[in-house]
């Protein structure tokens, strides 16, 4: 089967491949960056802004950015997992319990082999619970929710067991926690550090901001961390540039008309639900070699199912979820600094108050737009009425934002057709 019977590369199974489309993704394309290029200047201004108008520098410094990176790369690579099993219509809720196996994993094969065994080890746990996952949704038909928490289940259970069985008794370990791991090495672009660090201590308007961000960006990166960018930018090329890419995401959006054109709807569900367990493990492991150069019972800390919220905000595409998981790793960051809590809900106010205002002139959705319009006005009110906000409040940012921008964007989304709905071989005929 040549990749013209799914609709050339273009996208929708079954749609011919044209010139016409051809131009027409070529022009969303520039789009796409032209977007990108402008919400990178928005978000300069913005913060060279609240700077000046606040007096808080540490809402874009490059110690927040740096965090926030940090923080942003296993919620990345789990909703990056969850991507490729729902693009095959796969609902994968169990990234959870498949990032509490990669933790494990990672720890384990790297208290033996080596963090770069630990790697593989995070992978290969990971693609277990994929395993598990699709052995229950795909060959035998169970629902995926209830799949996905079982999956949850034997991975918190699962962990907890092996912790005890492994770390029990050895030099710094115990029961829920392992030795201290080897760390895995480390990279900065040459001269950003000194460079940048000297522009952003001068407190020039937008300029320091830009190099504040520049320097969180490119500096003490992990080699991790530069392996996920990598699986982004790979993970979009496989899936929209390639036959079997094509032949994937038609699985998720009418696996009755691929199996008609010959595409084996049950293998690519099962590579593509492998795939997801395996990043939604090697998200595990950047918390064990990475962020902790430990392992720890509980240290996900939820971050599989705020994965899978940056997945859904990214309108399961690559670019978007990076940028969710960016802006949820960053909230997740600045919880420790309160006086930048403070200072964010000034421009959240007023953010609110744009889009509200907008959808307001827009006559869409005229309800919620006064809702959001009150939310926005109480930010503003809390901002000018107090000075600081109480920690017992910060704690709760990441998670605030989370559903904050879900709901806001809720209406814009389109998940795959198939997304979720069990499918048995032969319903194609």
């Amino acid at each position: 089967m040549t990749s013209t019977a799914l609709g050339g590369e273009s996208g929708t199974p079954g749609a011919p491949a044209t010139p016409g489309t051809a131009r027409d993704q070529a022009r969303r394309s520039r789009w796409s960056w032209r977007l990108v290029l402008l919400v990178a200047v928005m978000v300069v201004l913005a913060t060279a802004v609240l700077r000046v108008v606040t007096g808080e520098s540490d809402t874009a410094s490059s110690g927040a950015l740096a965090a926030a990176l940090g923080l942003a790369v296993p919620i990345g690579l789990a909703g990056l997992g969850g991507l490729w099993s729902e693009r095959a219509g796969v609902v994968n809720i169990g990234l959870e319990g498949m990032m509490i196996l990669g933790t494990w994993g990672a720890a384990f094969f790297a208290l033996h082999w080596g963090p770069w065994a630990g790697l593989l080890g995070g992978i290969l746990l990971g693609a277990v619970g994929g395993a598990l996952h699709a052995l229950a949704t795909v060959t035998f038909g169970v629902d995926h929710v209830v799949s996905g928490v079982a999956i949850n289940l034997i991975g918190m259970g699962g962990a907890k067991y092996l912790a005890a069985r492994t770390f029990t008794g050895t030099e710094g370990g115990g029961a829920s926690q392992s030795p201290p791991l080897p760390s895995l090495p480390t990279l900065s672009l040459p001269g950003a550090s000194a460079g940048l660090g000297s522009i952003e201590s001068r407190q020039w308007f937008g300029v320091s901001d830009l190099a504040g961000i520049l320097a969180g960006l490119l500096t003490n990166l992990s080699v991790l961390t530069v392996l996920a960018v990598g699986l982004f930018a790979a993970s979009w090329w496989v899936l929209w540039r390639t036959t079997f890419g094509l032949r994937l995401r038609s699985c998720g959006e009418a696996p009755a008309a691929a199996e008609t054109l010959g595409v084996n709807v049950y293998l690519h569900k099962w590579i593509a639900v492998l795939i997801s367990g395996g990043l939604a493990g090697l998200g595990g492991a950047y918390l064990s070699l990475v962020a902790d150069n430990i392992f720890r019972d509980g240290q996900t800390g939820g971050r599989g199912y705020i994965g899978l919220a940056a997945m859904i905000f990214g309108n399961w595409r690559p670019g978007s979820l990076a940028g969710g998981s960016l802006l949820f790793g960053y909230f997740d960051a600045i919880q420790l600094r309160g006086n930048a809590i403070h200072a964010l809900l000034l421009l959240a106010g007023v953010v609110l108050i744009g889009y509200a205002g907008w959808r307001l002139w827009r006559r869409r959705g005229v309800v919620g737009a006064l809702a959001v319009l009150a939310l926005g006005v109480g930010c503003v009110v809390v901002h000018l009425a107090s000075d600081s906000v109480p920690g017992q409040l910060t704690s709760l940012a990441p998670y605030v934002a989370t559903l904050l921008v879900l709901a806001l964007a809720s209406q814009s989304l389109r998940m795959p057709a198939a997304d979720g709905k069990i499918y048995r071989k032969g319903e194609g005929h």
